[in-house]
């Protein structure tokens, strides 16, 4: 077996050097040149890649109508399997430049012209989440909404012809890509299950070793236990409101809720009676969906108070404050929760497990 498993990796890899030679990630600079990659970027292979991203593709599929396979298809093709320049310095996974628009980090790079400007993410979520906003809120490519979330060939064809890339058989590249690793099988009912079936049987992949840390993260549906009272979180912890038109759910499909936004993310408080469907339902965003933007996991619902993200929550604290204290009742998820951080990366910097009881005046570091 494992002999099977080095041998795909093997072929994985020569397909990765196939691919790169004609992809649209630009090319490596001159070695004294090259600034150095960020503290994210860890070399991945093919397998890896795809099965790291996998979750996410999904996710926008069911939030914005973008197929999965494209999403994945993109970010294989643009960046080399995360292994390319740009994401290594600049966690930028699709090749996305700046244009008058952007506000953001930017670095300078040849492409197309010897100073080209590329955009800059603090981390490889915000580049996925910003490919998304990008065709999502471009006008230019607004006709790729009429296609099904199944049809990735009218999709690939739609990006070429809208001119996302310069290469002329873009389309033929990408399609190519989904077609290779069968990433189709995503943009499917129950996609995600039916592709790690495919990796595991087809293939012969080891899962488990796969996922390394994600297979061991700790399940957080103790979140029903964790005995806080339900309090006024939002007024106390949320921004002043919402821009409507940064907000992807049309505003008469709120019906009551106030939205809020903190460290860039949205969220909702539940009331009395909701459930992840009622939700999901109303914003227009899956159940599954919406326990993994909140960290949860089995069939936990919110209770009334409950804070629940409707976008992906951040992997680190954008804010000034470095520290939180913890007072009487609160746990690593609620403090999460309170600050629009993911419970894994929170865990990971403090060292502490999801389940572990904190005590009151406790320091949490929140960057």
């Amino acid at each position: 077996m494992r002999f099977v498993g080095r041998l795909l990796t093997a072929i994985f890899t020569l397909g990765l050097l196939s691919i790169t030679a004609s992809m649209a990630q630009v090319n490596e600079p001159d070695a004294d040149q090259a600034l150095a990659p960020t503290e994210e970027w860890v070399r991945m292979t093919p397998e890896e890649y795809i099965y790291r991203w996998r979750t996410t593709a999904v996710e926008h599929m069911e939030h914005y109508g973008i197929p999965a396979s494209i999403t994945l298809g993109q970010a294989i093709l643009e960046s080399g399997y995360g292994n390319g320049y740009l994401v290594r310095v600049a966690n930028n996974h699709f090749c996305i430049k700046c244009k008058k628009s952007w506000t953001g980090g930017r670095i300078t790079h040849a492409d197309d012209n010897p100073d080209d400007c590329f955009r800059v993410y603090d981390s490889p979520e915000a580049s996925f989440r910003d490919h998304a906003d990008f065709l999502n809120e471009g006008t230019r490519y607004d006709f790729l909404f009429a296609y099904a979330t199944d049809d990735y060939k009218s999709w690939a064809k739609g990006l070429k012809q809208a001119g996302y890339a310069t290469a002329h058989d873009y389309d033929q590249r990408l399609i190519n890509i989904i077609e290779r690793y069968s990433l189709h099988i995503l943009d499917g009912k129950d996609g995600i299950a039916r592709y790690d079936e495919y990796m595991a049987h087809e293939l012969g992949i080891d899962l488990q070793a796969l996922a390394g840390e994600a297979a061991a993260e700790e399940s957080v549906t103790q979140i029903e236990e964790r005995g806080v009272a339900p309090r006024d979180i939002a007024t106390a912890y949320a921004d002043s409101g919402i821009d409507p038109n940064n907000f992807r759910v049309t505003m008469n499909s709120h019906h009551g809720y106030n939205v809020y936004l903190t460290n860039g993310a949205h969220y909702i408080v539940a009331k009395a009676g909701d459930s992840f469907a009622s939700l999901g339902a109303l914003f227009d965003i899956a159940p599954a969906t919406l326990r993994k933007f909140n960290d949860l996991k089995g069939e936990v619902e919110p209770a009334a108070g409950d804070i629940v993200y409707i976008e992906r929550k951040a992997s680190r604290w954008n804010g000034d404050a470095v520290y939180h204290t913890v007072v009487a009742g609160e746990n690593l998820y609620l403090i999460s929760q309170l600050y629009g951080i993911r419970l894994q990366p929170l865990s990971k910097l403090n060292r502490v497990r999801a389940s572990e009881t904190l005590t009151p005046g406790q320091t949490i570091k929140l960057r």
